[in-house]
């Protein structure tokens, strides 16, 4: 499967990740919501991860620990921040929001990365941040 099918995968996925946990938070605190999922997620990853593996021994480089495990604090900050969100207001609101994030990973990537965007490019992550604007707002 290409990136463009994964990827769809990915914002099936997450688009399911919302609504399930707006209804599995109910009556619970966002933290400890945030927690389970996050558990959750940890198991799965590493039983892939294993499956994957094979009995294969890898090594890590250390920089790829350093910034995958920045990259971990951030998505638990980000989660942290979405659940509470979530709890806080309806999906249809926080949702259109949080997608602002494909906006601010186009700007990082310019600027950590070099990655060099087209006019369409820009065109488009204007668009999202409009359409997240009227979402959020309407």
């Amino acid at each position: 499967m290409s990136w463009l099918g994964w990827a769809l995968l990915s914002a099936g996925f997450a688009g399911s990740t919302a609504i399930l946990a707006k209804i599995g938070m109910e009556n619970v605190d966002s933290n400890l919501a945030t927690s389970i999922r996050t558990t959750v997620s940890v198991v799965a990853a590493w039983l892939v991860a294993w499956a994957s593996l094979r009995g294969r021994v890898v090594s890590v480089p250390p920089k790829a620990w350093i910034f995958l495990t920045l990259s971990g604090l951030t998505t638990a900050a980000s989660w942290l921040c979405y659940f509470r969100a979530l709890q806080l207001g309806p999906a249809s609101r926080v949702v259109p929001i949080d997608k602002l994030s494909v906006v601010v990973a186009m700007v990082l990537a310019v600027l950590c990365l070099g990655e060099h965007l087209t006019a369409a490019h820009w065109l488009g992550g204007l668009m999202i941040v409009a359409g997240a604007v009227v979402l959020a707002w309407a």
